[in-house]
């Protein structure tokens, strides 16, 4: 029987779990239905465009040869620029210039980006961002953390501006959102609205990811979305039992299948194949979603399967390059998109660092941090590696905290109530966030710090964030610029900070990566090394067919990144134990 869709689709989870693949081929299911699709990301690290092999923009456009379907990125600096013109447009001409200069000011901050990125989301839901009407509206959306953290923003900004009238820390949003008001509640509404709404709840058949997309059900059902379904992607099933990795890893899914959080259990489940070829362009998108087809491509794959054996430097390599020459300290940062191993490698790589006698920080910024799930499989952590995360929520209260200490000491009751008040503002989250980031680096003059950071985009958008606060201190200190130390400087120092890049050897990974790459380099910051990982062709015993088709396809990937994006290239092979922590230290 056909599946009913509603009309609006949201595909939330892990990154890497499949999200933007299963997101496209239920847009071009819809669209080869007749239906007028359209399809937005809001994942600032978008790979729209590489699936769907056509361009995808910050404006809408129409599929190159699928004239129903229609595509467009949400931008975040875009959508920002967007905002202020929309806030700065209606007083021209009727305010100082002064006036004018104090309002681009407020809205300079990472506040703006992030309510400019909900103000663009929901001109779509509403339609004001749409030429015409559409069958469908499908959002591939940012990992689950930023996810959440979008969809909170409506009611968080609302209880704001309800408190605090005046808005003084966050003039530009404020006086924006005011007007917006009665749009952002329409909007929830229809979020809100099981007819109207499908939260669709990706996962792979892993501990990790299916708790993550337990978590994330638990939060939107608090936020009133309570029409979600459980998509579990690349389930894989052994085609030679005499595959003993084969073997292992299907035994590992089916373990995960069968102990799917209680959270989920009450969702509609449907799982996916792990295919042996990647997802991109439309007969492929199209097999996602149809046996008969899926059929005939993995025959067309598996006609030739060699797999030749890779070798490339260990993740015990990388360390030994970070403590060359009797380094003791220093900022090392795992960077990359979603679900390729960032959080793992950081893990690891403090792990054995702290292993070799040195005293270690492991740190995280990703709001879907999971760095304890892999702590948790060692007997103990070891004295001199001291692990914490930067929880927005935590630093958000110690922030204010301390703003009220060291500013409200001498005000009037009435004046720290003001205080207060305008401090429960969304932005200082923001704001709070960089201050114990930037803490996190200072500590590395004295100590190895390892950062495990959020994926792509919004990395890219705190280091924004970090090189817009370093234009104002050079702006505004007395002190000459060879006596000042911003922790932009600090990222753009190659002796003190390493940026190791984590990609899996996949193209869509790797050309993310890449871009990555290019984006920091144009910030001043030069990656020290790549790290790629979960390599199936360092794996001399394959016999699968499935698995060595995968295998075979790694290695004009590997090479690319060798020969032509990487200094130092780094790789951790495919790992079948069920406790991969444990094997990545040896214990």
């Amino acid at each position: 029987m056909e599946q009913s869709y509603t009309q609006y689709l949201f595909f939330t989870g892990k990154g890497g779990v499949g999200k933007t693949s299963l997101a496209c081929a239920t847009a071009v299911r819809l669209a080869d239905q007749g239906k007028k699709v359209l399809l937005i990301s809001t994942d600032p690290a978008s790979n729209l465009e590489d699936v769907l092999q056509t361009p995808v923009g910050e404006q809408i456009q129409v599929h190159q040869k699928l004239p129903t379907l229609f595509t467009i990125n949400i931008s975040p600096d875009v959508s920002a620029n967007e905002y202020r013109e929309r806030v700065i447009q209606p007083m021209m001409g009727l305010a100082t210039e002064s006036e004018i200069k104090k309002v681009k000011e407020g809205l300079s901050g990472a506040c703006t980006t992030e309510i400019a990125s909900f103000d663009e989301f929901s001109r779509f839901v509403t339609g004001e961002g749409t030429e015409g009407s559409y069958d469908a509206v499908i959002f591939d959306t940012a990992p689950t953390g930023h996810t959440i953290r979008l969809l909170e923003l409506p009611s968080a900004w609302d209880d704001f501006l309800e408190n605090n009238p005046g808005g003084a820390s966050c003039i530009g949003p404020s006086s924006a959102l005011k007007s917006s008001k009665e749009r952002y509640k329409k909007v929830i509404q229809s979020l809100r609205d099981p007819q109207l709404t499908t939260f669709y709840l990706v996962s792979r058949p892993e501990k990790s990811s299916l708790k993550e997309a337990a978590k994330t059900s638990v939060e939107l059902r608090d936020l009133g979305f309570e029409n979600q379904k459980l998509f579990i992607n690349g389930v894989f099933k052994a085609l030679d039992q005499t595959d003993s990795v084969a073997q292992r890893i299907e035994f590992l899914a089916d373990k995960q299948l069968h102990k799917i959080p209680i959270a989920l259990q009450h969702l509609p489940l449907q799982t996916y194949p792990l295919l042996p070829y990647n997802v991109l362009g439309l007969r492929k998108l199209r097999s996602m979603l149809d046996q008969v087809l899926q059929s005939q491509i993995v025959a067309e794959e598996m006609a030739s399967s060699p797999h030749n054996l890779y070798h490339l430097d260990s993740i015990r390599d990388l360390v030994d390059s970070l403590e060359e020459h009797g380094k003791t300290s220093g900022l090392i940062m795992t960077m990359g998109k979603g679900g390729v191993g960032k959080t793992i490698a950081a893990a690891t790589i403090a792990c054995l660092l702290a292993n070799r006698g040195h005293r270690v920080l492991l740190t995280t910024t990703d709001p879907a941090a999971h760095i304890n799930d892999f702590l948790s499989q060692l007997d103990r952590i070891p004295d001199n590696l001291q692990v914490e995360r930067i929880d927005p929520k935590v630093e958000t209260q110690s922030y204010i905290q301390k703003i009220m200490l060291q500013k409200g000491v001498n005000l009037d009751e009435n004046a720290k109530n003001l205080l207060l008040e305008d401090l429960q503002s969304p932005c200082t989250e923001e704001v709070a966030v960089f201050h114990a980031f930037s803490k996190a680096i200072h500590s590395a003059s004295r100590q190895f710090v390892v950062m495990d950071t959020a994926p792509t985009g919004h990395t890219l958008l705190l280091l924004d964030t970090t090189g817009s606060y370093h234009k104002e201190v050079l702006k505004h200190s007395s002190l000459s610029a060879t006596k000042i130390r911003t922790p932009y400087m600090a990222l753009q120092d190659k002796e003190f900070a390493k940026i190791v890049l984590v990609a899996l050897p996949e193209t869509t990974p790797m050309r993310e990566a890449a871009d990555l790459q290019e984006d920091l380099r144009r910030a001043g910051i030069e990656p020290y090394a790549w790290l790629i990982n979960q390599c199936l062709s360092a794996l001399p015993q394959l016999k699968d067919p499935i698995l060595k088709k995968r295998a075979s396809a790694e290695g004009a990937i590997i090479d690319q990144i060798q020969t032509k994006l990487a200094h130092r290239t780094f790789g951790i092979p495919y790992l079948t134990e069920e406790l991969v922590f444990r094997e990545l230290l040896g214990v």
